[in-house]
């Protein structure tokens, strides 16, 4: 780039490569030792580090890639370290941003911030804040969830996907705070504070998403800790990150790993309530089958046993019985007259054959006594005067003895 008379435009990707250029010849700046506070450390699974030098309001972007952190053999670093980074400085056009390529790392002791934290958390767990006996269990189904953060808060939208996902029956109260910023501690103290006032809540979430140690560093103040302490209502704190832990976190009585971390713990999930009934819905239509069942062959038995006690079915039996009998009966009778009827056909064909009528047929009479109707068979049985009647074979003839001559 040459200086003239006229304003002469040029590129980004020109300008940006002249910076590069700029600072990629000056000898100083290409074997360079600078120190500072570690701040917004991340530690990629390429093995890449990224992080921050700061001092003061000054701050330097720093890359330490895998291969010199292996050649160096540099302490893993974290945020609140106080280091000197050895590296060229560089200009990265894709982001334009001024950055440090670090080469080695010496450890210095720690930060500023690093003591604050450290003093702080010794001074508090002193006082018992940190113990395990005062943390509250969480309510296990909270009718009302109450939320201090940010109402700009990618955190916030992500705690209300995931409270109404999880347990639709609850209701949010959000506790509006300022997260970050010198005005953010109080901030934070005073929306517990309100909701504690309130006293709907039945559990409160503390949070806020990921940033440096700066940017979480309202959650490192004594004003929130005590504000946390004093709570009546059980707290979760969900700050940052996973890897990222504030004062906030050792206070609370539960500590969440995020935001969405923090409002799966605070409710239930109503998905495992719907397995869980209908696994017992299944179990009692099971039982009451089986019930039913065993009532059914009860029933069945006792059907029976009444059946087999009842007066009716001993009716029933002595009916049978009846029946039989006389079925018998009537065979025996049958029989009987049978041989009977047989007996007196023979009978009668005797008195058929001694018949007098078969006697008369042949010419002979039968002479019987009015009287006594007696057969007359000898004179002696007769006297003058006595009425007589001989039978013949067609009639009668009335006769009456008279005086022999």
């Amino acid at each position: 780039m040459q200086s003239s008379d006229y304003l002469e435009v040029v590129s980004v990707s020109m300008l940006s490569l002249y910076l590069k250029e700029l600072l990629e010849t000056n000898d100083i700046l290409q074997n360079i030792w600078v120190h500072g506070e570690v701040s917004n450390c991340k530690t990629y699974p390429s093995g890449h580090c990224y992080f921050t030098l700061k001092e003061g309001e000054a701050q330097l972007l720093c890359v330490f890639f895998k291969n010199a952190r292996l050649r160096s053999s540099a302490p893993t670093l974290r945020d609140g370290m106080a280091v000197a980074a050895n590296g060229r400085i560089s200009f990265y056009e894709r982001d334009g941003k001024l950055q440090c390529y670090v080469d080695a790392v010496k450890l210095l002791g720690e930060g500023e911030l690093f003591q604050r934290f450290e003093q702080l958390k010794a001074h508090l767990a002193a006082e018992g804040l940190f113990d395990a006996e005062r943390k509250r269990p969480l309510p296990a189904q909270p009718a009302v969830i109450g939320i201090v953060t940010s109402p700009q808060a990618a955190a916030l939208r992500d705690m209300l996907r995931v409270l109404h996902t999880r347990y639709p029956l609850a209701r949010v109260v959000l506790s509006p705070a300022l997260v970050q910023g010198a005005e953010a501690p109080a901030s934070i103290a005073s929306a517990l504070d309100l909701l504690n006032e309130h006293g709907e809540a039945d559990v409160i979430i503390v949070g806020r998403g990921g940033g440096s140690i700066e940017e979480l560093w309202a959650f490192n103040e004594e004003i929130v800790a005590r504000a946390i302490a004093r709570s009546r209502i059980p707290v979760i704190s969900g700050v940052g990150h996973e890897t990222d832990f504030t004062i906030a976190d050792f206070v609370a009585d539960l500590r969440a790993s995020t935001p969405t971390a923090a409002a799966t713990a605070a409710v239930p999930n109503i998905e495992d309530w719907q397995i869980a009934v209908l696994a017992r819905q299944q179990e009692l239509t099971t039982l009451m089958r089986t019930r039913l069942d065993d009532f059914s062959a009860q029933m069945v038995y006792a059907q029976r046993e009444l059946r087999r006690a009842s007066p009716l079915h001993l009716v029933e039996r002595r009916r049978q019985q009846l029946d039989d009998v006389t079925e018998r009966l009537q065979t025996r009778v049958q029989h009987i007259v049978a041989l009977r009827g047989e007996r007196l056909r023979g009978v009668a064909s005797q008195l058929h054959s001694l018949s007098p009528l078969l006697t008369i047929a042949r010419g002979y009479s039968v002479v019987r006594r009015d009287a006594d109707q007696s057969i007359v068979t000898s004179t002696q049985q007769v006297q003058p005067g006595d009425h007589l009647t001989i039978q013949v074979q067609d009639g009668y003839i009335p006769v009456e003895v008279c005086q022999d001559a």
